[in-house]
C-alpha cells in the first residue's frame, strides 16, 4: 500500500520538500556550464570534452527524431559541436549552455533538411535508402520508421519544436529562445504539429499512445 501524501505546504516542508535545495543545485550546474564554455573559450580541451559528453546524447536524440538516418544525426551533431568551438568565445552567459547548444544543433538541422527539399528525386531515393537501413548493425523498428515518416509531414519549424519539446521537455520560453520565435508563435507551432502528427500516425494505423 502506497503510504499517504502530507497534505499542506508545512507538511511538505516537514517530509523533506525544499524546492529552493532543488532550484539552488540547478543554479550550480549553469553555473558550472557556463565555467565551462568559458574554458572552452579559451581553447581547454578537456572543457570541451566534458561539453561534449553532457550534451552529446540529448543533441543526437533531437538530431535523430529531425533526420531520421543515424549518420545524419551523428554528423549534424559533430557539426554543432565544431561550431560550438568555433564561437565560443562569442557564447553569452546571460544564456542557458544548453539553450545555445540547441540553437546551434536546430540550424545545422535545419540547413540539412533545406538541402534535401532541393536535393533531385536520385538524392532523394538514397536518403529514403539510408532511412530504413540505417548502419549496417541497426535496423530501426517500424514504430521508429512510422513516427520518422509521420514527422516529414510536418511543417519544419514545428517538426524543431516537437523534436525538442519531447526529447528534453523544453518549456515554451526556452523555446522561444532557442528559435528565436513568440512564446505565441511556439504554442501555435506545436499545437498545428501535434495534430498533423496524430493525423499522420492515424492513417499508418500507428500506436504511439
Amino acid at each position: 500500500m502506497a503510504p499517504a501524501l502530507p497534505q499542506g505546504r508545512g507538511l511538505l516542508f516537514e517530509a523533506g520538500f525544499r524546492p529552493f535545495l532543488l532550484l539552488g543545485r540547478i543554479s550550480r550546474e549553469m553555473d558550472a556550464e557556463r565555467g565551462l564554455m568559458a574554458r572552452v573559450a579559451r581553447g581547454d580541451q578537456a572543457a570541451f570534452t566534458e561539453l561534449a559528453q553532457r550534451y552529446s546524447g540529448k543533441l543526437l536524440a533531437v538530431a535523430g527524431r529531425l533526420l531520421g538516418s543515424r549518420a545524419d544525426a551523428e554528423d549534424a551533431v559533430q557539426r554543432a559541436f565544431l561550431q560550438c568551438f568555433a564561437a565560443a568565445a562569442g557564447y553569452d552567459p546571460r544564456w542557458a549552455v544548453s539553450t545555445w547548444l540547441y540553437r546551434i544543433l536546430t540550424n545545422v538541422c535545419v540547413d540539412e533538411l533545406r538541402r534535401r527539399a532541393t536535393r533531385t528525386a536520385h538524392d532523394e531515393r538514397s536518403v529514403a535508402g539510408e532511412l530504413s537501413a540505417g548502419s549496417s548493425n541497426h535496423h530501426p523498428p517500424a514504430a521508429y520508421l512510422d513516427l520518422h515518416r509521420a514527422l516529414e509531414q510536418v511543417p519544419r519549424e514545428a517538426r524543431v519544436l516537437l523534436a525538442l519539446r519531447y526529447v528534453d521537455g523544453l518549456s515554451y520560453g526556452e523555446l522561444a529562445r532557442i528559435r528565436g520565435i513568440s512564446i505565441n508563435t511556439v504554442k501555435s507551432q506545436l499545437a498545428r504539429g501535434k495534430s498533423l502528427l496524430r493525423a499522420e500516425l492515424g492513417k499508418r494505423g500507428a500506436d504511439h499512445g
